[in-house]
């Protein structure tokens, strides 16, 4: 096993979290969480394998404390002993309740409830426990689309990760799903997970370069898809998933911050494509897209989880 590493630092909630998007490209597991509700202090903390680039670490810390006017925050940089962090990490996450949804890992039994839907997601080496906001918000997306009188026939989930999304959809409608990610890894765990959450017979899993993958261009069109990646390849491929949605199809896009709504809304709104929802959380958002033409209907209602209730959008 690789030489493993963790960073950790503390500050108010929007430093966290602007410090947690600069530390992406250096770790794979990244976590933030509130330390100190009464000071309003929060945690971050991340991990990452091989030797930590420390220069390009001390250099994203320090732009952004320059942009945000503050100090660069004190913070811990250690080797971690010869264990399997990154996992460890991640499986001691609580079970979450999200919409129906009920997301645990294998140390821990689903509730026996009626209306719920359990997902099995042990932590891996492909993203997606449910964790991260974006997750969140797919599995809470697709909770809303369920209460619509409406069925796909077909979904894409379009860089699948660990499979929680088509696992999802293809538990809560009896269709076909199609999983597509440009890393072979995450194919493998898509599968495995499928077999272990009893989809397998129907969802399909494979390595491919997004939308020209095999299994897209003999799927399409699709009714739902699914693509929880960042804003900027959300962006370059909106001309492609237009391609490949149905006409009235519903996208369900994420990996996005707030503050880049807007320009991913820009990018599928010159395709056709409308704003029928989103969901925000800790400075992430889901945005839930349709695509308009001949036929489709000017409005559909999408429930909303607050006690106002439906929202026409």
């Amino acid at each position: 096993m690789s030489e493993q590493w963790r960073l950790a630092l503390i500050g108010g909630k929007a430093e966290v979290e602007a410090f947690e998007e600069a530390l992406e490209p250096f770790a794979p597991a990244l976590l933030a969480f509130e330390a100190d509700e009464e000071k309003g202090l929060w945690s971050l903390e991340a991990i990452g394998e091989d030797e930590p680039d420390r220069a390009g670490i001390a250099a994203a810390l320090a732009e952004v404390a320059a942009r945000l006017g503050i100090a660069v925050p004190d913070y811990t940089l250690e080797a971690l002993e010869q264990r399997d962090w990154l996992r460890e990490n991640l499986i001691s996450f609580p079970p979450l309740p999200i919409g129906r949804f009920f997301v645990h890992g294998c140390h821990l039994a689903p509730p026996n409830r009626s209306g719920h839907v359990a997902i099995l997601v042990d932590a891996a080496t492909a993203f997606g426990s449910g964790e991260h906001p974006t997750t969140m918000g797919c599995l809470l997306a697709l909770h809303a689309l369920k209460r619509l009188d409406r069925r796909p026939g077909r979904v894409l989930d379009m860089g699948c990760g660990s499979g929680i999304l088509s696992i999802g959809a293809a538990k809560i409608w009896p269709i076909a799903v199609d999983a597509v990610d440009i890393d072979p890894e995450s194919v493998r765990v898509t599968r495995f997970n499928a077999t272990r959450n009893h989809v397998a017979a129907s969802l399909r899993a494979q390595a491919g370069d997004g939308y020209r993958a095999p299994i897209v261009r003999h799927g399409a069109p699709y009714d739902l898809i699914l693509s929880n990646i960042l804003a900027k390849p959300l962006m370059k491929m909106a001309p492609a998933l237009d391609r490949a949605l149905a006409s009235n199809g519903i996208a369900v896009l994420s990996g996005l911050l707030t503050k880049q709504e807007a320009m991913v809304l820009s990018a599928h709104r010159a395709r056709g494509l409308v704003k029928v929802a989103s969901f925000r959380h800790r400075g992430w958002s889901t945005l839930v897209l349709r695509k308009t033409g001949p036929g489709t209907p000017g409005r559909i209602r999408l429930p909303r989880f607050t006690p106002r209730g439906p929202v026409t959008i």
